[in-house]
């Protein structure tokens, strides 16, 4: 499907020379002189390569169609990452460089949404939040309650972060699987 250059979002997939691209940010910018142009950064599908295009925001793209659907994080192994879909049992390979840094908070049984262009994984999307263990930090210090500093923290899946004062080690907590941040103690 062609549209505009300016249409393009993050976490689009466009087609250019025959091979798949997924966005990984879009701005239009307006010169005070010139034309205005819209800037893409983003990523070779078949291989990871980043490249980075700039076009008028009237040029056309070929906007790849995209199909998301939900599937059940099974297990990672030597060739990947593999996973279930719910409706029909079907079960997909994705590459180490599709999941990328999302990696570490994948959890099984975890569903998660799959963006597929022609039956090939080409994204990965987590639910926004998901609990974990603090398996190391430091103890709790009385008198610190008052503080809105946070300190260092090791999680069980083994991205640190940062928590308030009052977490100790062998609390379950929620964080932002978009960059590990805190959110809050889990409520199980």
């Amino acid at each position: 499907m062609r549209v505009i250059a300016s249409s393009i979002r993050k976490g689009n997939v466009i087609e250019q020379d025959g091979k798949l691209y997924v966005v990984l940010t879009a701005e239009n910018i307006h010169p005070g002189k010139g034309t205005p142009v819209s800037q893409i950064e983003m990523r070779r599908i078949s291989d990871g390569v980043k490249i980075s295009e700039r076009y008028k925001t009237t040029d056309q793209v070929e906007r790849a169609t995209i199909e998301d659907h939900n599937f059940t994080f099974l297990y990672e192994d030597a060739d990947g990452f593999h996973f279930m879909n719910a409706e029909n049992y079907d079960q997909v390979q994705v590459p180490k460089d599709v999941v990328g840094n999302v990696a570490p908070y994948l959890q099984e049984n975890m569903v998660v949404k799959l963006s597929l262009h022609e039956m090939v994984p080409v994204a990965i999307t987590l639910p926004q939040r998901v609990t974990l263990e603090v398996v190391e930090t430091e103890p709790v210090t009385k008198g610190q309650t008052a503080s809105s500093s946070y300190k260092p923290a090791m999680l069980s899946n083994g991205v640190r972060t940062g928590v308030p004062p009052h977490v100790a080690v062998g609390t379950r907590i929620v964080v932002m699987t978009e960059d590990g941040s805190y959110v809050e103690r889990a409520k199980d």
